[in-house]
């Protein structure tokens, strides 16, 4: 199940609490409409009781294709109800509303939606008799071609149809009013407002018609059936580490007293060998990551952990806090508070005789290097800081370059992102300059005039969407944060790489910016390394739909220039003699 990230946003509650006294019968299914920025969302939770009358269940998202979720945690005290998808980092809490027959409350998942649960399944939706599969087409914008998808699965509940868009970076998007009379078959994708309207081929293999999207000229759209079955493929990831390994893997946990009560857990990888070693804590990018960073089917921190580990470095990757084992709110969190929990990595690593206390460092990823900046000037027992795609340039100026770079990519023309451009210049700018989430809200909403949405080419629901975003305390701080007064004050050797084909975080401009702001620092060595996109993957075009595609995890040349730079500091013996690192 693929719920898109929602940046913390608040909603009023007000509901009337049963009694203590009454008796809520809560085992059976439930289900609610969650209206999310991607549409209207289905949630079906089912709940049992086990031998020794406690409880448990499972959820699922018919909206998004078959497949259940365990539920993590479920309880239900005076008629409060509460529930967590641990995998998903999803919560939810509610309470009975007895005259309504339904628990209304608040669900979460990166940010805080309405959502009221009724008694029993949801009307069972039509079924539309075979069309069952995958069908894949291609549409055309300002010379770049985009692949689209549908996945089309006919269960007991009926037929299920999701939308994917690899190259805008979209998976498992709701398909609204799918219908076929005779051989015309219509559907609606309520993200973007998009609608197809066509006929199906007389064998069943193919769906052309017309593609329509609000502020776009309608173009032709050819669907093809290239598979009978709508689940995923496996994707091939050569890279991954399987056993047996020629190393130690710890399970660990560590707490951040910063952070009150959030205890991360991770993984501690040891070469073999007494050592004490040399040890990396690796920072994840941006969003809910788990401690292998993955996405799209590659694990690009196991794969980086193995690689370090086999050569003599230990490796310590965990959970962001609310991911996976780890505790804490991940949604109301902000880079700042993401280094509260690398720094408390650190301490934790000093307290083990494997490990050498003095030769402890940060590799961060993206967002990971930003919060590695923030770490490494606070924590003094940082040795080391190796930056991987991280920023340079002030925020304000990447986020502008990243938008411009990945909009080229999607096929948006020139004209229209010059367009975009001031608008979205002024919308960040209120941002940064507020001095509150419900200051920041305002702003926002008196920016995103009917005018402002016309030239974003943004919906209602993309609005509200906006709105929700650029409020979070994360975004804020993001859009406030100047890279140069961080790096100004560090003093440990660093390394920043960076890909040509990063679109992401644009490679000149940003280590230009590191550079400039690290020349008090007498060992730093900065590479720009060609043909490598934002997951330093050997790519062709860089474009994000480009990530998954690829099996390379991670470029063979960023494994051992990472290896080779931390051994030639930090070990008795050099890995590689022959690797070249250049260090000022």
């Amino acid at each position: 199940m693929t719920l898109t990230r929602w940046i913390a946003g608040g909603f009023a509650l007000l509901a009337v609490a049963l009694p203590a006294a009454a008796q809520v019968k809560v085992v059976g299914d439930w289900h609610g409409v969650l209206q999310s920025p991607v549409g209207p969302v289905t949630l079906i939770v089912t709940i049992s009781e086990d031998g020794q009358g406690a409880l448990r269940g499972d959820m699922a998202s018919p909206d998004q294709g078959p497949g259940k979720m365990p539920l993590t945690t479920v309880s239900l005290t005076a008629g409060h109800l509460a529930f967590t998808v641990k995998a998903a980092q999803i919560s939810y809490e509610g309470e009975w509303i007895e005259a309504e027959q339904s628990f209304s409350g608040v669900f979460t998942q990166g940010g805080k939606i309405p959502l009221t649960f009724r008694r029993g399944l949801p009307p069972t939706r039509p079924v539309i008799a075979g069309l069952d599969g995958l069908w894949q087409g291609v549409v055309t914008r300002n010379g770049v071609s985009l692949r689209l998808a549908l996945r089309i699965a006919t269960d007991a509940r009926g037929t299920i149809v999701t939308f994917d868009s690899p190259d805008l970076g979209v998976v498992g998007l709701p398909v609204a009013g799918f219908s076929r009379q005779g051989q015309a078959v219509a559907f609606s994708v309520p993200a973007s407002g998009a609608r197809f309207a066509g006929r199906l081929s007389d064998d069943a293999t193919s769906l052309k018609g017309s593609w329509t999207v609000p502020a776009q000229p309608e173009t032709a759209l050819a669907f093809v059936r290239t598979r009978t079955s709508a689940e995923r493929e496996t994707p091939v990831r050569p890279q991954t580490p399987s056993p047996p390994l020629p190393y130690r893997a710890e399970d660990v946990t560590f707490r951040n007293p910063v952070a009150g009560a959030v205890t991360l857990a991770g993984t501690l990888t040891l070469p073999e060998g007494a050592g004490p070693f040399p040890a990396a804590v690796l920072i994840t990018g941006s969003g809910p990551q788990d401690r292998d960073q993955t996405w799209l089917g590659h694990k690009t921190f196991a794969v980086l952990a193995d690689h370090l580990t086999r050569h003599g470095v230990a490796v310590l990757r965990y959970d962001d806090r609310g991911v996976g084992q780890s505790t804490g709110d991940f949604a109301t969190a902000t880079s700042a508070d993401f280094a509260t929990d690398a720094s408390a990595a650190v301490r934790f690593l000093r307290t083990r005789p494997d490990i050498r206390r003095e030769a402890i460092g940060f590799i961060g990823h993206s967002e990971g290097g930003m919060v590695a900046q923030i770490a490494g000037v606070s924590d003094r027992d940082v040795a080391f800081i190796i930056l991987l795609a991280a920023p340079g340039t002030d925020m304000m100026q990447l986020v502008q370059s990243q938008q411009r770079l990945l909009g080229v990519s999607q096929g948006q023309s020139e004209t229209d992102l010059a367009r975009m451009q001031p608008v979205m210049t002024d919308i960040y700018t209120a941002v940064a300059t507020s001095s509150s989430a419900e200051d920041a809200r305002a702003r926002v909403r008196a920016r995103l005039t009917p005018e402002a949405l016309t030239i974003l080419k943004a919906s209602e629901a993309r609005r509200d969407q906006l709105l929700l975003q650029m409020a979070s305390d994360w975004t804020r701080y993001l859009l406030q944060y100047k890279p140069a007064a961080f790096l100004s004050r560090i003093r440990v050797p660093v390394l920043a790489l960076n890909g040509t084909l990063d679109r992401q975080v644009p490679a000149d401009e940003n280590l230009a910016a590191i550079t400039a702001a690290l020349t008090r620092n007498t060992d730093v060595t900065v590479r720009k390394l060609a043909g490598l996109n934002h997951l330093f993957q050997t790519a062709r075009t860089g474009a994000i739909g480009e990530y998954a595609d690829l099996e390379e995890t991670m470029s063979p040349v960023v494994l051992d220039i990472v290896t080779a730079w931390i051994e030639a500091r930090f070990q008795r013996q050099a890995f590689s003699a022959s690797t070249d690192v250049s260090t000022r």
